[in-house]
């Protein structure tokens, strides 16, 4: 098996999609936090600001879930086609919601009328806080484990199966994180009222954040005792839920101090680190098979070929640095609070 910097290139790739879908569900996960407390601002222009603080970015931001979503199913078919076929209901929800989200966003300040308008509202807010769910719901499932058999197909139901306790609670969790996030950006891109309104907010976010992972955290020890496995096995890998709680606790005391920069930082690595922590959980398997373990798609099995993956990694070492100059380059350029004008959503 050929390596690169003695890492086997399906290890690599398994790193390379990690760190693909952590980039999305941190520039995502404050655009669908700043949705998910939508409703809960009383004014319309509170709302239109809320709506352009993410206004410039949010659609840039889905590059990653493209990249990621084209980087996994060049990587790992096998994986790709067994989660799809085993989560295709969340998944087509999640595209709808999606479609409706970006459909609020242009139109919602396209008519005067408020019952135009509050319409709109509704569906962005739902639809933002229904992807955090769902992309919780997949990720509760995929650490639960699928019933695969043999060739990898999936065995299970189809409709409702993947709306189980432990996957409810992962969702959850997720849009506690997502809201938190959504929270802090805002802060960073608002004033006046509405700022004063946010940090009354994410206090409330935070508390709904640790009580859903505190109660998460604790099903998985007790009930699903085999994704803790590697951790059994590797003591080492108790750093990073050590570094998780130091990175989240660090949250609160930095918005209290209005730095709201390094709140965003921490919280993004809050997420990152609980990212790592899913990563150790399953490495060096992708989708854990609920009938026998050895129907169980490793990185190694569900791989492509050894060139395939060395020419996509090629691509990626040229592609990388582009993709991270892009979002210095908008970031950078959109800076600032946010200031309404005719051209504004």
């Amino acid at each position: 098996m050929e390596t690169f910097l003695g890492i086997d290139y399906p290890t690599l790739w398994y790193l390379v999609i990690g760190l693909l879908f952590s980039g999305y569900a941190i520039l995502e996960g404050f655009d669908f936090g700043a949705g998910a407390w939508h409703l809960f601002f009383r004014k319309d222009l509170s709302r239109r600001i809320a709506i352009n603080a993410i206004g410039p970015i949010w659609d840039a931001n889905q590059v990653w879930l493209v990249i990621g979503g084209g980087a996994l199913f060049a990587g790992f078919p096998v994986m790709y086609a067994t989660m799809l076929s085993a989560m295709y209901i969340p998944f087509m929800l999640f595209l709808m919601f999606n479609v409706l989200r970006a459909a609020a966003i242009k139109f919602r300040s396209a008519e005067e009328m408020p019952w135009w308008r509050t319409s709109w509202d509704v569906i962005y807010s739902v639809s933002c806080i229904m992807i955090a769910f769902l992309l919780g719901v997949v990720l509760g499932n995929i650490l639960q484990g699928f019933a695969l058999g043999p060739n990898f197909t999936y065995q299970g139901g189809i409709f409702f199966s993947f709306l189980n306790p432990y996957a409810i609670m992962v969702g959850f969790t997720t849009l506690s994180i997502f809201m938190t996030q959504g929270a802090i950006f805002l802060l960073l891109k608002t004033e006046g009222r509405l700022h004063a309104r946010l940090t009354f907010l994410l206090q409330k976010g935070m508390i709904f954040f640790i009580i859903s992972f505190g109660i998460t955290t604790l099903y998985t020890l007790v009930f699903i005792p085999e994704v803790t496995a590697n951790f059994r096995e590797k003591p080492l890998y108790f750093v990073v839920p050590v570094l998780s709680f130091l990175a989240v606790a660090n949250v609160p005391r930095l918005v209290s101090k209005k730095q709201y920069m390094m709140a965003l930082v921490f919280s993004s690595l809050t997420m990152a680190f609980l990212l790592i922590l899913v990563a150790l959980q399953l490495y060096p398997t992708l989708l854990i098979s609920t009938i026998d373990p050895q129907y169980n798609v490793t990185i190694y099995n569900a791989a492509s070929s050894q060139k395939s993956l060395g020419i996509m990694l090629t691509i990626v070492v040229i592609g990388a640095p582009l993709l991270a100059g892009y979002f210095f380059f908008l970031y950078r350029t959109f800076n600032g609070k946010v200031e309404l004008d005719d051209t504004s959503y």
